[in-house]
Protein backbone atom coordinates (compact mmCIF):
# COMPACT_ATOMS: atom_id res chain seq x y z
CA UNK A 1 0.00 0.00 0.00
CA UNK A 2 1.13 3.47 -0.94
CA UNK A 3 1.55 6.45 1.70
CA UNK A 4 -2.02 8.60 2.42
CA UNK A 5 -1.59 12.03 1.52
CA UNK A 6 -4.06 14.29 2.60
CA UNK A 7 -6.19 15.73 -0.17
CA UNK A 8 -6.17 20.36 0.71
CA UNK A 9 -9.56 21.05 0.64
CA UNK A 10 -11.64 23.11 3.20
CA UNK A 11 -14.14 21.67 5.32
CA UNK A 12 -17.75 22.22 4.56
CA UNK A 13 -20.05 23.23 7.69
CA UNK A 14 -23.57 22.95 7.44
CA UNK A 15 -26.44 21.76 10.31
CA UNK A 16 -23.99 21.21 13.27
CA UNK A 17 -22.04 18.79 10.63
CA UNK A 18 -18.41 18.55 9.27
CA UNK A 19 -17.96 16.98 6.25
CA UNK A 20 -14.61 16.70 4.26
CA UNK A 21 -12.11 14.36 2.94
CA UNK A 22 -10.98 11.53 5.76
CA UNK A 23 -7.38 12.22 7.21
CA UNK A 24 -5.36 8.75 8.78
CA UNK A 25 -6.28 10.14 12.35
CA UNK A 26 -9.60 8.86 11.46
CA UNK A 27 -8.47 5.52 10.84
CA UNK A 28 -9.57 4.07 14.56
CA UNK A 29 -13.34 5.71 14.79
CA UNK A 30 -14.08 4.62 11.73
CA UNK A 31 -13.36 0.94 12.20
CA UNK A 32 -15.33 1.60 15.54
CA UNK A 33 -18.60 2.95 13.13
CA UNK A 34 -18.02 0.22 10.88
CA UNK A 35 -18.08 -2.73 13.24
CA UNK A 36 -21.19 -1.04 15.19
CA UNK A 37 -23.09 -0.88 12.17
CA UNK A 38 -22.77 -4.52 10.98
CA UNK A 39 -26.14 -4.85 11.56
CA UNK A 40 -27.84 -1.81 9.60
CA UNK A 41 -25.28 -0.54 7.46
CA UNK A 42 -23.81 -4.35 6.71
CA UNK A 43 -27.35 -5.69 5.68
CA UNK A 44 -26.64 -3.63 2.49
CA UNK A 45 -22.67 -2.80 2.25
CA UNK A 46 -20.99 -6.47 1.91
CA UNK A 47 -17.74 -4.11 3.27
CA UNK A 48 -19.23 -3.55 6.52
CA UNK A 49 -18.32 -6.15 8.40
CA UNK A 50 -17.70 -7.38 12.05
CA UNK A 51 -13.58 -7.86 11.16
CA UNK A 52 -13.28 -4.72 9.52
CA UNK A 53 -9.59 -3.73 10.40
CA UNK A 54 -7.41 -0.78 10.32
CA UNK A 55 -5.76 -1.67 7.93
CA UNK A 56 -9.02 -1.96 5.74
CA UNK A 57 -9.86 1.87 6.28
CA UNK A 58 -6.28 3.13 5.72
CA UNK A 59 -6.47 1.03 2.04
CA UNK A 60 -10.04 2.83 1.99
CA UNK A 61 -8.55 6.07 2.58
CA UNK A 62 -5.77 5.91 0.13
CA UNK A 63 -8.05 4.85 -2.36
CA UNK A 64 -10.73 7.89 -1.83
CA UNK A 65 -7.10 10.06 -1.68
CA UNK A 66 -6.20 8.62 -4.90
CA UNK A 67 -9.48 9.56 -6.33
CA UNK A 68 -9.94 13.03 -5.48
CA UNK A 69 -6.51 13.34 -6.93
CA UNK A 70 -7.79 11.72 -10.06
CA UNK A 71 -11.14 14.00 -10.36
CA UNK A 72 -12.51 9.84 -10.26
CA UNK A 73 -15.05 10.54 -6.85
CA UNK A 74 -15.17 12.35 -3.93
CA UNK A 75 -15.76 10.92 -0.81
CA UNK A 76 -16.20 12.73 2.50
CA UNK A 77 -16.36 11.92 6.18
CA UNK A 78 -19.25 13.22 8.28
CA UNK A 79 -18.34 14.59 11.96
CA UNK A 80 -20.39 16.02 14.36
CA UNK A 81 -19.04 19.71 14.18
CA UNK A 82 -19.28 20.15 18.18
CA UNK A 83 -17.52 16.89 19.63
CA UNK A 84 -15.44 15.76 16.14
CA UNK A 85 -17.21 12.08 16.34
CA UNK A 86 -17.35 10.08 13.24
CA UNK A 87 -21.29 9.52 12.31
CA UNK A 88 -20.99 8.08 8.14
CA UNK A 89 -19.86 8.80 4.92
CA UNK A 90 -20.86 10.61 1.66
CA UNK A 91 -19.52 10.76 -1.85
CA UNK A 92 -20.29 11.42 -5.60
CA UNK A 93 -19.16 8.11 -7.53
CA UNK A 94 -19.36 6.87 -11.15
CA UNK A 95 -18.70 10.28 -12.30
CA UNK A 96 -19.73 10.77 -15.77
CA UNK A 97 -17.87 13.75 -17.17
CA UNK A 98 -19.17 14.08 -20.68
CA UNK A 99 -20.88 17.34 -21.16
CA UNK A 100 -20.88 18.11 -17.15
CA UNK A 101 -22.89 14.98 -17.18
CA UNK A 102 -23.85 12.80 -13.74
CA UNK A 103 -22.54 11.14 -10.84
CA UNK A 104 -23.85 8.59 -8.38
CA UNK A 105 -24.41 9.70 -4.61
CA UNK A 106 -23.80 7.51 -2.00
CA UNK A 107 -23.84 7.24 2.17
CA UNK A 108 -24.36 5.38 5.07
CA UNK A 109 -24.61 6.95 8.71
CA UNK A 110 -23.06 4.89 11.93
CA UNK A 111 -25.82 2.58 13.24
CA UNK A 112 -25.45 4.53 16.85
CA UNK A 113 -26.43 7.85 15.11
CA UNK A 114 -29.22 6.53 12.34
CA UNK A 115 -32.36 8.18 11.97
CA UNK A 116 -31.52 11.64 13.00
CA UNK A 117 -31.43 13.38 9.66
CA UNK A 118 -27.70 12.97 9.41
CA UNK A 119 -27.93 11.26 5.91
CA UNK A 120 -30.18 14.11 4.81
CA UNK A 121 -28.05 16.69 6.00
CA UNK A 122 -25.35 14.86 4.23
CA UNK A 123 -26.86 14.43 0.78
CA UNK A 124 -28.07 17.57 0.53
CA UNK A 125 -24.30 18.95 1.59
CA UNK A 126 -22.63 16.53 -1.08
CA UNK A 127 -25.61 17.27 -3.81
CA UNK A 128 -24.43 21.22 -3.40
CA UNK A 129 -20.60 20.43 -3.99
CA UNK A 130 -21.26 18.56 -6.84
CA UNK A 131 -23.52 21.16 -8.55
CA UNK A 132 -20.93 24.12 -7.37
CA UNK A 133 -17.73 22.49 -7.40
CA UNK A 134 -17.69 19.60 -9.97
CA UNK A 135 -20.56 21.23 -12.18
CA UNK A 136 -22.43 18.32 -12.56
CA UNK A 137 -26.21 18.50 -14.22
CA UNK A 138 -27.80 15.09 -12.58
CA UNK A 139 -27.12 13.39 -9.52
CA UNK A 140 -28.42 9.79 -8.99
CA UNK A 141 -28.81 7.98 -5.81
CA UNK A 142 -29.81 4.18 -6.20
CA UNK A 143 -30.35 2.18 -3.45
CA UNK A 144 -32.11 -1.77 -3.27
CA UNK A 145 -35.90 -1.47 -2.84
CA UNK A 146 -36.36 -2.80 0.02
CA UNK A 147 -33.57 -0.34 2.02
CA UNK A 148 -35.90 1.95 3.11
CA UNK A 149 -34.06 4.02 5.27
CA UNK A 150 -31.73 5.04 2.49
CA UNK A 151 -34.70 4.87 0.03
CA UNK A 152 -36.78 7.32 2.86
CA UNK A 153 -33.29 10.04 3.11
CA UNK A 154 -33.16 10.15 -0.49
CA UNK A 155 -36.85 11.42 -0.44
CA UNK A 156 -36.49 14.23 2.56
CA UNK A 157 -33.42 15.67 0.57
CA UNK A 158 -35.31 16.47 -1.95
CA UNK A 159 -34.84 13.77 -4.73
CA UNK A 160 -36.65 12.90 -7.59
CA UNK A 161 -38.36 9.18 -7.39
CA UNK A 162 -37.90 8.06 -11.16
CA UNK A 163 -38.21 4.46 -11.29
CA UNK A 164 -37.76 1.04 -10.12
CA UNK A 165 -34.99 -0.72 -12.09
CA UNK A 166 -34.60 -4.43 -12.19
CA UNK A 167 -31.70 -5.99 -11.32
CA UNK A 168 -29.89 -2.51 -11.13
CA UNK A 169 -27.66 -2.90 -8.37
CA UNK A 170 -25.52 -6.21 -7.46
CA UNK A 171 -24.89 -7.35 -3.79
CA UNK A 172 -23.50 -10.62 -2.51
CA UNK A 173 -23.55 -11.89 -6.50
CA UNK A 174 -27.21 -11.50 -6.31
CA UNK A 175 -29.10 -9.04 -8.55
CA UNK A 176 -32.05 -6.29 -6.96
CA UNK A 177 -34.27 -4.24 -8.21
CA UNK A 178 -33.29 -0.76 -6.89
CA UNK A 179 -35.12 2.65 -6.69
CA UNK A 180 -33.59 5.41 -8.99
CA UNK A 181 -33.85 9.08 -7.34
CA UNK A 182 -32.36 11.99 -9.33
CA UNK A 183 -31.66 15.32 -7.87
CA UNK A 184 -30.74 18.11 -10.66
CA UNK A 185 -29.59 21.68 -9.98
CA UNK A 186 -31.48 24.59 -9.38
CA UNK A 187 -31.34 27.03 -11.76
CA UNK A 188 -29.97 29.86 -9.44
CA UNK A 189 -26.23 27.23 -9.17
Amino acid sequence: MSEFVMISLNFIESDGLVIRPFTVADSAEFVNAVQESTGTVGRWMPWCHANYAIEDALEWFFYCDKSWLEGSEYSFGIFNANTNQFLGGVGLNEINRKNRSSANLGYWIRESCQRQGIATKAIQVCRDFGFRELNLTRIEIVAIESNTASNAAAKRAGAQFECLARNRLVMNGLPYTAAVYSLIPPTNI
